[in-house]
């Protein structure tokens, strides 16, 4: 990371230092919290986990390279500088607020209910053909995640494309104060979260937190086919910009051609030009993440060459409706996480196969009090969608199967308390040549399920 001392460390985390006079002076070559990923220099951030606490790493650390450990705990008369701090997770913030202060970077942030992560990888393959792109690896975009992808941020590179995901009030507000976003980009407003939010109102103000730390002169792109963000205004007078497939926004599709499962092609219109491309990756949504890496492109100022080959060279994520052929299937691998709305679109995409078509749906999670009902829907819609069969596991998927049943009895319908007992029936219910998709939220672990699929 760029130059930061233990002096400077302590002043920007308001801790107190324990050390030599000479050592104050050392810079810091990166910031962890994981012990196995330290290196030499690097400042360990002792975070207490539910299961593990950091403290009990500290002298391993010290060992492995550490320069320097932020502690809650007074450490005695150790022979290595720390910095005593009263909370671990607020110093990893504000130390993130500071050194982002010092970065010469066009940031982007990323938010919105479905979509956040394929919006990111595609923003980042379009920026990519012109600047050098620091992007959210995994699932970091959290508390704890965006301010250890802020530390990732070196001198060479040019913007940073972060994901920014909350599931309560006030989240976003301490996540926009540590990115600083010069582009706030909004996917969607959908039903993720609605235990802690309450209502799709409630999503659309948490998530709009950003903006309050947006840079005054940025941009703020917005989906305007959502209901919610169509007709929304912030209140730091700035004016959005928005993409959709509508021609009334800024920026839209036309001429939409589906290539099943191997993608899509469009036309795009942008306010000074059009031009066309490809998307590898299958599904109505990739459309919407094209325009928002073309809305974003623009901002930044490229080309139309340079953001339709960022389009092309897109390549899907494991986990992220990743196709994977088999010996026996076509696996469309969208486990990494699920909400209804992506259940719906994961569903409509597998419906682009030319072959019999399987869903492996389970739970989803963080849904509130109308849980069941959600789950019912979405088993109403894979019914009406022509799915082949619909294999439902978990015990709020079993909404899913009624919900199929009563809406075609003559579906051929499963579901499975867990995945072992499908496990179990797998090799009866499934065909040679079907298309299956794979979906659930993380908690489900249904990366178990492609890997079993992929063994055959």
């Amino acid at each position: 990371m760029k130059h930061m001392t233990l002096r400077e460390i302590a002043q920007a985390c308001k801790g107190t230092y324990f050390g030599s006079e000479e050592s104050m002076g050392k810079e810091v070559s990166s910031v962890v919290i994981d012990s196995r990923k330290v290196e030499k220099d690097s400042l360990f951030v002792a975070i207490r986990g539910a299961r593990v606490d950091g403290h009990t790493f500290i002298p391993k650390t010290i060992e492995d390279g550490a320069l320097c450990a932020l502690s809650e705990e007074d450490l005695g008369d150790v022979s290595y500088p720390y910095i005593r701090v009263e909370s671990c997770t607020q110093a990893l913030k504000d130390l993130a607020e500071h050194y982002r202060k010092s970065l010469d970077i066009k940031v982007v942030g990323i938010s919105g209910s479905v979509g956040k992560t394929s919006t990111k990888e595609m923003i980042a393959s379009v920026l990519e053909q012109k600047f050098n792109v620091l992007k959210t690896e995994g699932n970091f975009n959290n508390e704890i995640g965006v301010p250890l992808t802020i530390f990732r941020i070196r001198e060479e590179h040019e913007v940073a494309v972060l994901e920014m995901g909350i599931s309560g009030f006030g989240e976003m507000t301490r996540l926009a104060k540590m990115a600083r976003p010069d582009i706030c980009v909004f996917t969607n407003i959908g039903c993720a979260h609605l235990e802690q939010l309450g209502s799709r109102d409630g999503i659309l103000k948490a998530k709009t937190e950003m903006i309050a730390y947006m840079n005054p002169d940025g941009s703020i792109l917005l989906n305007g086919d959502d209901d919610k963000l169509a007709s929304y205004l912030p209140e730091n007078g700035i004016k959005p910009v928005r993409f959709g497939l509508h021609t009334e926004n800024d920026f839209h599709a036309e001429q939409i051609e589906n290539q099943g499962l191997r993608g899509t092609d469009a036309r795009f219109v942008t306010p000074e030009s059009a031009f066309s491309a490809h998307i590898s990756i299958p599904g109505n949504h990739m459309v919407y993440n094209a325009l928002a890496g073309i809305a974003v492109g623009y901002a930044l100022g490229m080309t139309d060459d340079q953001i339709k080959a960022g389009i092309e060279a897109l390549v899907p994520l494991a986990g992220r409706n990743n196709l994977i052929e088999t010996g026996k299937f076509t696996v469309i691998d969208d486990c990494y996480n699920a909400n209804p709305v992506s259940m719906k679109s994961s569903i409509d995409v597998l419906k682009k196969a030319d072959t019999r078509t399987v869903a492996v749906l389970g739970d989803m999670f963080e849904l509130g009090d109308n849980e069941k009902a959600m789950h019912f829907d979405v088993g109403v819609h894979a019914a009406k969608s022509g799915v082949d069969v619909l294999i439902c596991i978990g015990a709020l998927s079993e909404e899913m199967a009624k919900g199929a049943r009563e809406t075609n009895a003559e579906m051929e319908i499963h579901h499975y308390a867990d995945k072992d007992t499908f496990f179990e029936e797998m090799d009866r219910v499934l065909e040679d040549g079907d298309t299956i998709l794979v979906k659930a939220s993380h908690g489900m672990a249904f990366a178990q399920i492609v890997e079993r699929l992929q063994k055959n």
